[in-house]
């Protein structure tokens, strides 16, 4: 079962562009258009967010297993230093940025923690995920393969 897969999503998104952003948090930055023609999850979360936490190691396994596809982690922490941490400590070594003001997450009318979007190598909103999801499901995997 995919949990948490197109619920609520906005009625703009799915199959349009996804808006363009660009994040800087002093140590990392992140501009969406620099990953085009690759395969994108972008995930919006948090620390201090249960769901965040407990979908983390399996995305950190998708990222390892598939390094061909892009996963773009943006948190929403406004506390540097408990971002640090957990970056830290729970080994995240995909791309991820800190963004307190949830410029990113705005545009994209996220509203839930965690929020992953699958965007297509043209730009294009394919797939929105609302809420922790395994992302070692096999039905998940054979998705994102096959984009």
């Amino acid at each position: 079962m995919v949990s948490g897969c197109d619920r609520g999503a906005h009625p703009a998104q799915t199959g349009k562009v996804a808006p363009d952003f660009t994040v800087s948090d002093g140590y990392s930055s992140v501009h969406l258009a620099n990953y085009r023609g690759k395969v994108i999850l972008l995930n919006f979360w948090a620390t201090w967010c249960a769901p965040c936490v407990q979908e983390m190691p399996s995305l950190l396994q998708l990222h390892h297993d598939n390094p061909n596809l892009v996963v773009l982690a943006v948190s929403i922490d406004e506390d540097p230093g408990a971002y640090a941490n957990f970056i830290r400590n729970r080994h995240v070594d995909l791309v991820t940025v800190r963004d307190p003001n949830q410029t990113a997450a705005n545009l994209f009318h996220t509203e839930m923690w965690p929020e992953t979007y699958v965007i297509d190598r043209d730009g294009i909103i394919r797939r929105k995920f609302i809420g922790a999801t395994d992302w070692s499901d096999p039905e998940i995997r054979n998705y994102l393969k096959n984009l």
